[in-house]
């Protein structure tokens, strides 16, 4: 019997990345969509074939005919729908990134765990096969021991209205800044790599006088395995960067997190490339795997577990900007120590 699912939250991530791919997967089909603008729930369930709409959550939720919940809000509303869904008896599939703390992503852990459901996060890459690809190089040895790891990412500035700022740079709707989006990508690609990341430690300053979240971070990590490892995220430059170098023994693989070009392996004696391209619909393959997981034919690769981990190594490293990850520290902005630094220097 087909999965049948129902999404909270059907903006624009829904529209190609992840809403065809409930669709499109073998055993699966969407039945259910809501948004809290009926006209637009009723726009997107037209455009996309969906039997019914709401807007309201938990009408969606206790919809007899919906199996599975896909969250894809903001992550402030992530812990508040997936407990509802929980209590509704049903398995969630969350946006990413998780939460925005690991405080609220072990909340969803254990409220799952003692209801006996499965609880999956959309790092959908860890499905992609260009991923799927370095995991295996690296397993199999062909890189030798790994070494080190160094990421770099760089985007240039936006222009944005104050008055009018997207959600991905208010701290009570995302948890922080781009780095909570989009370096949340890459540490889960490294800990489905590597296993959990060790001795994390970074900091974080803010460059911009338009939001008062972070725009610029680095980090120092560990592997299990003896790898050291640094990655900085610039969203304040001019030229973008989207580089994981990860250098071995006798090899060095390098890729992006975000683009679709071949990952290229260099060794002493000649070069190798993998062209794997991304699918359409580029949560496809993650849901496929969460679909056969619901119907006891495998295992997803992405659990609640899983993401709640890449949540507190973001955690640490944002600690010392936010004075703290622990609490609701969205609450408390005059008191961030990476923003009373960017009044020392005039920037306030």
């Amino acid at each position: 019997m087909a999965i049948r699912w129902g999404i909270i939250g059907c903006g624009n991530v829904t529209e190609i990345k992840s809403g065809p791919g409930f669709q499109k997967a073998e055993g699966s089909s969407l039945v259910a969509v809501m948004r809290r603008n009926g006209d637009l729930a009723a726009d997107y369930a037209r455009r996309h074939d969906v039997p019914r709409w709401y807007d309201n959550a938990e009408a969606l939720i206790h919809d007899a005919g919906v199996d599975a919940v896909y969250i894809a809000t903001p992550p402030g509303s992530h812990l508040e729908y997936a407990l509802q869904v929980c209590a509704a008896g049903k398995p969630a599939y969350v946006e990413k990134p998780m939460a925005r703390n690991h405080g609220e992503c072990q909340q969803m852990v254990e409220a799952f765990k003692a209801a006996h459901l499965p609880l999956f996060v959309a790092f959908y890459r860890r499905g992609l096969p260009r991923f799927i690809k370095a995991q295996e190089l690296i397993a199999s040895g062909q890189l030798g021991q790994v070494t080190g790891i160094n990421y770099r990412f760089v985007s240039t500035q936006q222009n944005l209205d104050p008055a009018n700022l997207p959600w991905r740079l208010k701290a009570e709707d995302s948890g922080g800044g781009l780095f909570l989006d989009l370096a949340s990508h890459t540490l889960d690609i490294l800990d489905f790599i590597f296993g959990p990341l060790e001795n994390v430690s970074g900091a974080a300053a803010n460059f911009s006088t338009v939001y008062d979240v972070e725009d610029r971070v680095v980090m120092h990590f560990g592997t299990t395995a003896g790898a050291l490892g640094t990655a900085s995220w610039n969203f304040a430059g001019a030229v973008d960067e989207d580089v994981i170098q990860i250098n071995g023994t006798q090899a060095r693989l390098t890729l992006s997190t975000f683009g679709n070009e071949p990952l290229r392996l260099e060794r002493k004696d000649g070069n190798e490339t993998f062209d794997l391209p991304n699918p359409p619909h580029i949560q496809q393959p993650l849901i496929q795997t969460i679909v056969n997981e619901l119907q006891g034919n495998g295992k997803c690769p992405s659990t609640g577990t899983s993401a709640a981990r890449t949540s507190r190594v973001m955690d640490n490293v944002l600690r010392s900007y936010y004075g703290g990850r622990d609490d609701a520290f969205w609450t408390r902005p005059d008191t961030w120590p990476g923003l009373k630094h960017r009044a020392r220097n005039g920037k306030r």
